[in-house]
């Protein structure tokens, strides 16, 4: 599936990935390939970008946003944001 970052100033991270982990308002939670339709909230938190199967990740500090997931394609659209190991 296809994943962007981006921000009001520039766009983070846009790549193809095997999945990704977001902190929603309510608790963390993660989409993988073929997820139903979603909009959320996001609060402040992780985001973890799982590249492949074997663990491979990069992850991004936020503090807060939306996510829309549709066919395949996940944008996280945050207000800040910055990458961290």
């Amino acid at each position: 599936m296809h994943i962007e970052i981006l921000t009001p100033e520039k766009k983070l991270f846009s790549g193809d990935a095997y999945g990704i982990q977001l902190p929603g308002i309510s608790g963390s939670f993660e989409v993988l390939e073929n997820h139903a339709p979603l909009v959320s909230a996001l609060g402040k938190g992780n985001v973890k970008i799982l590249l492949d199967k074997s663990g491979k990740a990069s992850n991004y500090s936020i503090v807060g946003g939306f996510v829309e997931v549709l066919n395949n394609r996940v944008s996280v659209l945050v207000e800040g944001a910055t990458e961290t190991l």
